[in-house]
């Protein structure tokens, strides 16, 4: 038996002192402080004294890119990046690797790829395309969590975006097996077309408008209406796309969002010239709309913070030229300190975190139970932390890949200690604990 006991446990009731008995990779209890059994009874106990023990992040939005883009990030890269980061469990998404999660035959692909690299925990989505409705249901008993799709081109030519009528043929197949649907919300003919490059980020901002995100929300709560499908609109950038999915919540519709650390945490007027560090799609938008993010998280209307960690070479991030620059942000290691940063001068607490970025996540890819809670029977994946701690990020010590990173030289608060997966310590002192050792689920 393994005992973990701190003065600040994070638990699904609040924050208290506990100790959390470990067996076999599960939780078997979660007892008062001093439940520590005498002798030997109990093999290894840490004390994290008053570190803050929280469930282990389970990050939806994670782009690894392997295969077929292996030098863009990796299993190995990116879940290194988790479990320094405190994320216990990641999902990936089906772009972006070659090829795309969109047959079975693929996702055995990702499976090889994956096997004896992964250093947390790694579950995967499958993609919705035009074309593979009749491999929707061998996929999701293959093991895929649910299904991602784009409404506008995704940047990569091997994952194709859907319509209307693409959709109508598959939703219904996922309503039936239960699995929900990820949309990257944004309608093609609400995007604006620019003319050449530019340095300035608002004018690339203005080609991607909120009305876009709105326009595809409004269509998706129609078409989950009609199909009965569970959908989630990924990476919500807009007070206004927060405001269309309480009306869908409203009407009864199964439709829940997320947003990311970048949208909760840097404005538009804030991002330099050439900077295109910043660039993702949605783009980062005003202070307004920063705010009306928080006040969906708040009002859980908004379930879930995930990070859309989508890396690639800094020679593709073309610096000086937003428009020719591949929109994604990586920021995987970095989740946990840049939301808490912003969230505690706001007042908010570890066990509103432990309900954004672990427990809610877990619960959409269907893993609540098992993931995202310090509870009994639940998988013992845990991080200890130190919540008042600073430090100013130094990219060249950053475990992705790729060190590009735009909170580079930003003071953040968070600073993580120890990270356990099924128990076993797999970050700590600032460097991997033991060989790779994460599950495929």
């Amino acid at each position: 038996m393994t005992i973990i006991r701190g003065r600040r446990v994070v638990c699904p009731d609040g924050e208290r002192p506990a100790s959390i008995q470990i067996e076999n990779g599960r939780i078997v209890s979660v007892g008062s402080f001093d439940d520590v059994p005498a002798g030997s009874a109990a093999d290894v106990v840490v004390d994290a004294g008053n570190l803050l023990v929280s469930p282990g992040i389970v990050d939806t939005h994670v782009h690894v890119n392997e295969p077929g883009r292996t030098e863009w990030e990796g299993f190995d890269t990116a879940t290194r990046a988790a479990a320094a980061g405190g994320v216990t469990t990641v999902v990936d998404m089906p772009l972006n690797s070659v090829p795309a999660t969109t047959t079975v035959s693929s996702l055995r692909a990702k499976l090889d790829a994956a096997r004896a690299r992964c250093h947390v925990d790694v579950a995967f989505w499958g993609g919705v395309v035009p074309g593979n409705e009749a491999e929707l249901e061998p996929l999701v008993d293959a093991g895929v969590r649910g299904f991602k799709c784009f409404l506008v081109p995704s940047g990569v030519d091997e994952f194709e975006h859907v319509d209307a009528l693409t959709l109508r043929r598959a939703m219904p197949i996922l309503s039936r097996r239960r699995v929900p649907l990820l949309v990257h919300a944004e309608l093609p003919q609400y995007l604006r077309p620019h003319l050449g490059g530019t340095a300035i980020y608002r004018d690339y901002a203005l080609t991607r408008p909120a009305a876009a995100e709105v326009a595809a929300i409004e269509m998706m709560t129609a078409l989950a209406r009609e199909t009965g499908a569970r959908v989630h609109i990924v990476h919500v950038s807009s007070s206004d796309g927060v405001r269309a999915i309480a009306a869908a919540q409203a009407s009864g519709v199964q439709m829940t969002g997320e947003t990311c650390p970048h949208y909760l945490t840097i404005v538009d007027a804030d991002i330099p010239d050439g900077a295109t560090e910043f660039k993702c799609a949605p783009p980062i938008r005003s202070d307004a709309n920063r705010e009306g993010l928080w006040r969906g998280l708040e009002s859980g209307t908004l379930a879930l913070v995930a990070t859309d960690h989508s890396p690639a070479p800094p020679s593709m991030k073309c610096p000086g030229d937003f428009l020719r620059a591949w929109g994604g942000i990586a920021s995987l290691e970095l989740s946990l300190p840049v939301v808490w940063t912003d969230a505690r001068e706001r007042g908010l607490t570890p066990s509103d975190l432990a309900r954004w970025m672990s427990a809610a996540p877990a619960s959409l890819a269907g893993l609540a139970g098992r993931k995202g809670a310090i509870a009994p029977g639940a998988d013992a994946d845990l991080v200890l932390w130190d919540a008042e701690r600073q430090f100013t990020v130094e990219p060249s010590r950053l475990q992705q890949r790729h060190k590009l990173t735009p909170y580079a030289g930003r003071q953040l608060r968070g600073v993580v200690h120890e990270t356990f997966v099924r128990g076993q310590r797999v970050w700590s002192n600032s460097r991997l604990a033991q060989a790779a050792s994460g599950q495929l689920l």
